[in-house]
């Protein structure tokens, strides 16, 4: 069947939507399927990637104050699923392309949409109160859920807000990890030592430096470190909106800016070569760099505020909440523990989620 995925915010170099949709999308090929991948770009191209997937980018603007991302008209996107006639539909958006399920309904082409975010906790960021962000966010769910034939939440995290409108169509499939490549073999002992400057420690913050991702608590984290005498370095790898005020804030502290890295491979590197790895954004409904840093054999330590706890297990990372003293008390947990078992455990704990059976989950989701 012709499997047609939709979606935008896709970042143009990496994301974790983008390794979401590429690993999956390559699944369905291997599975024998053919797809199609729909997303915003700079202007019309149709590409093959080395999947076997079918890359449509098509011209869209950008979306102010989000740092890069693009969104195309819907208008423009049905005259475009009208000329590929789609056998099925993945639209990985809730938000902007929410009118795609009912585009699917009248065409008569059954359709699935992968909630990648929790509309309650995007409505409470935006400083709603919570009863008014859960009322808003049901009456908008109960509306898209009617729309799809299938709704897909990557952990009960993301589903929680669905069960709560008792919504009937309703599907959990974790998302995968990339094994070959996150793996604690890429493991590089002298960049080790020229990132850690002598640092007893080295600790990793890996993603977009965004306000949502709060990463201003990985940098209040090494401050409470070093003030209690512990001699700890963090590398903070990726770009974004709030570059310029985490410089600012990390100023006279043990933390190294990196930038965006390009290559996978060196972002493997990074996260095998790393003791512990931080990921404290409270909204994370999966959590793709953390799911990274554990196939390297790197522990993490998350909020548990966000659905990174059902991921992170004794021994392999630390839940805890939200303020830089948690997060520096799990650290130095994690440190005082032998080596050899925190890495062991953080790979095995990886290991149960491989993207074959996500793939699996999806291809039975959409039916």
């Amino acid at each position: 069947m012709h499997i047609v995925q939709l979606a935008n915010f896709y970042g143009p170099r990496s994301g974790g939507l983008r390794t979401a949709l590429h690993h999956l999308g390559a699944g369905y090929v291997a599975s024998g399927h053919r797809v199609t991948l729909v997303v915003p770009g700079t202007r019309y191209t149709v590409e093959n990637l080395p999947t076997g997937v079918r890359r449509c980018s098509l011209p869209a603007p950008r979306i102010p104050g989000t740092g890069g991302y693009r969104a195309i008209d819907p208008h423009r996107v049905r005259s475009v699923l009208r000329r590929l006639e789609p056998d099925r539909l993945e639209v990985s958006d809730r938000l902007t392309l929410r009118g795609m399920g009912s585009w699917a309904q009248r065409n008569g082409i059954p359709s699935t949409v992968i909630s990648h975010e929790r509309l309650d906790r995007l409505l409470e960021q935006f400083l709603l109160p919570r009863p008014v962000a859960h009322r808003v966010a049901d009456t908008a769910n109960r509306r898209m859920a009617a729309r799809y034939d299938t709704v897909v939440c990557t952990t009960y995290f993301a589903r929680a807000e669905f069960d709560r409108i008792a919504a009937p169509n309703v599907r959990r499939v974790p998302l995968g990890v990339d094994l070959a490549t996150f793996a604690p073999s890429m493991r590089d002992d002298g960049w080790r030592y020229a990132l850690a400057g002598g640092a007893d420690a080295l600790l990793v913050h890996c993603g977009r430096l965004s306000p949502e991702k709060h990463v201003e608590r990985s940098v209040d984290t090494v401050a409470e470190l070093t003030e209690s005498g512990a001699r700890v370095r963090l590398v903070i790898a990726g770009d974004g909106p709030r570059r310029r005020a985490l410089e600012r804030r990390a100023r006279g502290l043990p933390v190294t800016f990196l930038g965006f890295l390009s290559g996978r491979d060196e972002v493997a590197r990074l996260l095998a070569t790393s003791d512990v790895s931080l990921a404290p954004g409270p909204h994370e409904t999966f959590g793709l760099a953390a799911l990274e840093a554990l196939a390297s054999g790197t522990p993490v330590v998350v909020s548990a505020s966000s659905a990174l706890r059902e991921i992170v297990q004794p021994g392999c990372g630390a839940a805890v909440d939200d303020h830089a003293p948690a997060f520096a008390t799990a650290v130095t947990g994690l440190l005082d523990s032998p080596e050899d078992l925190r890495r062991a455990a953080a790979r095995s704990r990886a290991e149960d989620f491989a993207w074959p059976a996500s793939v699996r989950g999806m291809l039975d989701a959409l039916g």
